[in-house]
């Protein structure tokens, strides 16, 4: 049996109770990863074979932590692997094996957002729609809410409550078809796919449930509709379910996740056990102490109080006169601690709620010098040159996807002109036939001229021949690659379209790295494809391609969504303002929908746990807005997290207290409850 004689007394609770199901409630900072590889090895060394153990999570980045972690404790003794995944990789799988059961080939391709977009402004170019109707994006939002709920279209016609949803419903049906035509799938679809394929082939069902006999869920508060009817399906034969998560830390509510499903699993599971990981080893005891003080103000979660296990400085609050002011007194600060004390910049974060405010605190880096990376940026696969030679590849993988095949048919230049495609597209609408097939009956009738014909007909030939390389086993993806660019001439197209040298070598850049993803893939996997590797840059692209390498001379700027599961040694916490945090929207629906509030109090609560050593939190007094400046209005988490520790607060004037601290600029002031302790 597995040593487990390091781990604390309710981790070790969590990791020995093997059979029926489990809900492990693991606070920030209290070692969640370490209890679930913890458990899966303690099952290996118990005699369960590896491979009917799956263990699903939410990233790429976390199921290849679990991976090595469980490998590491249990070193050679590892024969076999625990199938480790994300919920779309994992669904992934089961759809290659199992889709021709509902009418899709199995060498689907899987849309990205722009190939839905495109899907999207087509089918509601063939209902006659037009934007004032229906926005494409809208279009695709209320498809993903409809798909999460596990609606197919008929029935999503007949739940639609207003003129619009109707029409979207219609725009549905026509979206479904289309991409089920060209052989695609899109991201929403691995879910709602596999859910349909569990609900209406059961024979498809019980291979699955057969597969595994022991099943973990991570971050389960994270959860939506169809993920918990997904995991119910397959656990339905043993009920060994450990899920693992916080519901302090549901924060994605806007994209469908639930939190009743952590807060209702023993009523989902009546002979649950329940576990609690209350021992926090991140943070600070003061900004524990502040943490559990605002949740505690939320009425819908599971009680429990984190326990410090790092004594040090406390978290200070500071108000500033504006927004400038702001943005200039934490930037100060962060110049002194890198300068004057030498920490380094990768250690620090600036987390903010929206999108809008790091732009003045970039200003602010930018004037002192002080290297930063925003995390969020413009992602590597959208770039144009890496969706053009996407685009080549998926329709090398499914010769059916004419989506991807429009995008590249004159990219480079070929002669075969818009006019001509739409005309094609048109006809191949109206017949519901694919677009190459068309074309001998569009000669035929004189839609397209000789040229253009010999034109499509090189390009086709073009791509069966690349295709055909593509398929040689004894040659590497990386190497066909570097053949299908140079086959297009794709660096000719870059020197047509830059005339900047630089531009040029840039994008030449991107290319290498492109070909540098490839081969890295082709170093993990155990049998690389073509068709593989499209599935992995499509669930996870940025684990594949110029990945964000944490740089040491950079601090971090990034959404309190996009912090969840990192954590830094200084932590500023800016914008603390009614409106911002909590946004405005979740103000204004509180009445209504009360659940707004409290999910953003958990997202406040995630950023404070983001500090391991240091956190400070600031507020502008006033904002500009329309051009004008007007007041703000503290956040009501400020009043919650300082209530209980009043009697301790200081008022510092604007004076520092440390040599740590810089002077604050004149007319700010700044409050430290807890102080050093």
């Amino acid at each position: 049996m597995l040593e487990i004689s390091s781990l604390n007394p309710s981790q070790r609770q969590a990791v020995r109770t093997h059979q029926g199901p489990l809900l492990v409630l693991a606070g920030a900072g209290t070692g969640k990863t370490r209890v679930i590889t913890y458990r899966m090895a303690d099952l290996i060394s118990t005699g369960v074979e590896a491979t009917r153990i799956l263990s699903v999570t939410f990233t790429n980045k976390a199921a290849r932590e679990m991976l090595e972690r469980t490998t590491h404790l249990l070193g050679r003794s590892l024969k076999k692997r625990p199938v480790i995944s994300t919920f779309h990789s994992w669904c992934v799988g089961i759809l290659r094996q199992e889709i021709e059961a509902l009418g899709y080939p199995k060498q689907f391709v899987i849309y990205d957002r722009g190939d839905q977009e495109s899907a999207a402004r087509k089918a509601l170019q063939v209902l006659k729609m037009t934007d004032t109707a229906l926005k494409p994006g809208d279009l695709l939002a209320q498809i993903s809410r409809w798909k999460m709920q596990g609606l197919p279209p008929d029935v999503a016609q007949e739940v639609a409550d207003s003129d619009q949803e109707q029409l979207a419903g219609m725009a549905y049906r026509r979206y479904q078809l289309s991409l089920k035509a060209s052989g695609a799938v899109d991201f929403d679809d691995l879910l709602f796919l596999t859910w349909q394929l569990f609900k209406n082939h059961p024979e498809a069902l019980a291979r699955q449930q057969e597969r595994f006999d022991f099943v973990q869920i991570d971050e389960y508060q994270d959860t939506n509709e169809l993920q918990f009817r997904l995991v119910e399906s397959i656990v339905r034969r043993h009920h060994n379910l450990c899920v693992v998560g916080d519901d302090d830390q549901s924060i994605y509510g806007w994209r469908g996740a639930e939190v009743k499903h952590i807060l209702g699993f023993q009523q989902s599971y009546p002979a649950a056990k329940i576990v609690r990981l209350e021992d926090n080893y991140r943070c600070t005891a003061p900004i524990i102490q502040l943490a559990n003080q605002l949740v505690s103000h939320n009425r819908g979660r599971h009680e429990k109080t984190l326990i410090a296990h790092k004594e040090g400085p406390g978290a200070t609050f500071r108000e500033y006169p504006d927004e400038q002011a702001e943005a200039e007194g934490v930037v100060r600060d962060i110049s002194y601690l890198i300068h004057q004390l030498n920490v380094k910049p990768c250690d620090i974060a600036i987390l903010f709620r929206t999108n809008e405010q790091p732009r003045i605190f970039e200003h602010e880096l930018r004037r002192k010098q002080i290297h930063y990376r925003l995390v969020g940026g413009q992602s590597f696969f959208d770039r144009k040159e890496i969706k053009d030679l996407q685009a080549y590849l998926k329709v090398l993988v499914n010769p059916k996807d004419d989506l991807s095949l429009l995008r590249i048919i004159n990219v480079p230049p070929r002669g075969i002109g818009d006019a001509t495609c739409e005309r094609l597209l048109a006809r191949a609408v109206k017949e519901k036939r694919r677009f190459w097939d068309v074309i001998p009956d569009a000669a035929q009738a004189g839609e397209i001229t000789t040229k253009a014909l010999n034109n499509l007909r090189q390009f086709e030939q073009q791509l069966a021949g690349v295709r055909e390389k593509f398929k040689n086993p004894s040659v590497k993806l990386s190497e066909n690659f570097t053949h299908l660019v140079e086959a297009i001439g794709y660096s000719r197209e870059i020197e047509r379209t830059y005339k900047n040298t630089e531009q040029q070598e840039m994008r030449n850049l991107i290319l290498g790295e492109f070909t540098n993803a490839i081969a890295q893939y082709e170093n993990q996997a155990k049998s690389p494809s073509l068709t593989e590797y499209l599935d992995e840059i499509s669930l996870g692209g940025s684990d594949f391609a110029a990945p964000e390498r944490p740089d040491e001379n950079a601090i971090t700027l990034m959404t309190l969504h996009s912090a969840k599961g990192l954590e830094f040694s200084r932590v500023y916490l800016v914008g603390l303002e009614e409106g911002i945090l909590p946004h405005k929207r979740s103000v204004d629906e509180e009445f209504e929908k009360p659940s707004s509030i409290e999910e953003e109090r958990r997202l406040c609560y995630v950023g404070i746990t983001r500090a391991k050593d240091h956190l400070t939190i600031t507020r502008p007094q006033s904002r500009i807005k329309w051009g004008k400046k007007r007041e703000t209005k503290p956040s009501r988490f400020l009043k919650e997290m300082i209530t209980a520790i009043e009697s301790r607060m200081v008022v510092e004037g604007g004076h520092p207290t440390s040599a740590a601290r810089p002077p604050l600029r004149s007319g700010g002031t700044t409050s430290q409850p807890g102080g050093n302790r």
